[in-house]
């Protein structure tokens, strides 16, 4: 384990994170739970609750697909923070494919890059798509319609590939000492 400090202080980290059923917000409470266990002084906040990221290191941004589209806070995230991002390390990921077929998590992937390609001042310096989780049951308006309502409920976030991630971010964020 290494321990994550600039000089001699401790890195800084925001893990935001922009859900609407709270599988994204559980994903991102376990990458700061990684990065806290290399050392890192860890931030969990809601995208749209967050005011001010110059005072972090680096900064985790993690949004839900959901109907083809990023989390709206997500992308008002990196709106809202363009001047403070373009100066700090980012990694992002996104929850998404319903379904485990490598043709999905492609799809998911290759959504999720179209639309960080919107943003071309971002470089993020790792991303990641991970499976994501349905409870027909919990969905509301508008989701709740006939054809959502009939799919199975599943999990597919993949926690060893999770954690896998996130013990590789204090590297590709350029935050081992």
């Amino acid at each position: 384990m290494s321990s994550l400090a600039v000089g001699s202080a401790v890195t800084s980290v925001l893990v935001a994170y922009a859900t609407k059923y709270g599988a994204t917000r559980e994903v991102a409470e376990a990458v700061a739970a990684a990065l806290r266990g290399h050392g890192a002084d860890v931030k969990v906040r809601a995208a749209g609750d967050v005011v001010d990221v110059d005072r972090y290191s680096a900064v985790v941004l993690g949004g839900a697909l959901f109907y083809f589209r990023w989390h709206r806070d997500a992308k008002r995230f990196l709106t809202h923070h363009r001047a403070a991002l373009v100066r700090l390390p980012v990694a992002v990921f996104a929850l998404g494919p319903l379904g485990d077929s490598a043709e999905e998590m492609k799809d998911a992937r290759e959504q999720l890059d179209g639309i960080l390609a919107k943003s071309p001042w971002l470089s993020p310096a790792s991303v990641a798509v991970f499976g994501g989780r349905l409870d027909p049951a919990r969905l509301r308006f508008p989701d709740a319609n006939p054809a959502m309502k009939k799919l199975p409920a599943c999990d597919l976030r993949d926690w060893d590939a999770i954690q896998d991630w996130a013990d590789s971010l204090p590297a590709v964020l350029g935050l081992d000492a």
